[in-house]
């Protein structure tokens, strides 16, 4: 979901009358409707010198949430969009395409949990490599922790012998397919995933390469900021957590949108936070732990180069299944 501002061109009536009488009630994007007494936005609109203009901009912007919405689907229904939804990209990395059953899969969300220095962002950066050689990459860097040099040591390792001018063009051609963006709060996050839900509109139905994946580096970094926190006094401030929970819910719902209605593969990253027992725990809480298909938590044996990778959650798999892998 976007800001208003940037929906005027598809939807003419969110005009600068809508968008001004919205801003002025402290709504500047779709996402401030989900937490907002629409009934008294309403009734203020109800007083205003141009009520029906802005009846009509609400009812627009409920339009546009109420679509992203999915219809109900039979059991036959299902079992197609299992079907077509049964592709699977290779990351790369032996360990996890062998637990995974081949790789991450098209049409849904993944997430990878784990510590600092646990191996998610280099499990991303191979998986983009893979991709990318055959089909376009979106990579949003939340921390400046996308490395070009990494990918291009990634497929240095898997080029066959050649002369070096094939070398370099194919390099120049997997580079080429990965668009990296770096967005550093949730709301320039919308923005992008607002205008890639628009280009890919367009790409469906054609040849050619195509966009296949989405990289979140790291979901939790533009999340946690908007969740609030506790005071110094520990009373919560519960209008912010509203607030957070439902830009939350709307980031996750988004994606899962994206990888669903476009065929795209999904993979994000989240961070651990201290749990009970002084054990580590995903962050991000109740409220997200149901949103990624599956769920890769991430760890590396101290003083090696050699990681472990387990099953939290994943919908044809049983939790708890493990394995190890080099980067």
């Amino acid at each position: 979901m976007a800001r208003l501002a940037n929906l005027e061109t598809e939807y003419p009536v969110l005009d600068s009358t809508v968008r001004n009488f919205c801003a002025s009630h402290g709504i500047f994007s779709v996402e401030d409707f989900l937490i907002h007494d629409l009934y008294m936005l309403a009734a203020f609109a109800e007083q205003n010198d141009s009520s029906e203009r802005l009846k009509e901009g609400i009812a627009q912007v409920l339009s546009i949430i109420d679509d992203m919405h999915q219809p109900w689907l039979n059991g036959m229904e299902l079992l197609e969009d299992a079907k077509r939804n049964k592709h699977v990209f290779p990351t790369g990395i032996q360990g996890i395409d062998l637990l995974l059953g081949d790789g991450i899969h098209v049409g849904q969300l993944t997430e990878l949990v784990g510590p600092s220095s646990s191996g998610k962002t280099q499990v991303c950066l191979r998986t983009a490599s893979n991709v990318a050689r055959n089909h376009m990459v979106l990579y949003l860097d939340t921390g400046n922790s996308f490395s070009p040099q990494r990918i291009a040591y990634f497929l240095g390792k898997t080029i066959s012998p050649s002369s070096a001018q094939a070398k370099n063009q194919f390099l120049q051609k997997v580079m080429s397919n990965i668009s990296c963006h770096s967005v550093f709060d949730i709301f320039a996050m919308f923005d992008v995933l607002h205008q890639l839900e628009s280009y890919l509109r367009c790409q469906d139905g054609r040849g050619g390469c195509q966009m296949r994946l989405l990289i979140v580096d790291s979901i939790s970094s533009l999340i946690s900021p908007v969740l609030g926190s506790s005071s110094t006094l520990g009373v919560i401030n519960s209008k912010l957590m509203d607030t957070g929970r439902a830009l939350m819910t709307s980031a996750g719902y988004l994606l899962k949108k994206l990888a669903h209605q476009h065929n795209l593969a999904v993979l994000i990253i989240n961070h651990t936070v201290g749990g009970e027992g002084g054990s580590s725990k995903p962050a991000l809480g109740d409220s997200w732990k149901c949103i990624p298909h599956s769920r890769l938590f991430l760890s590396c044996d101290r003083g090696s180069n050699t990681y472990n990778v387990s099953i939290l959650r994943h919908p044809s798999m049983a939790s708890g299944k493990a394995a190890r892998f080099v980067i």
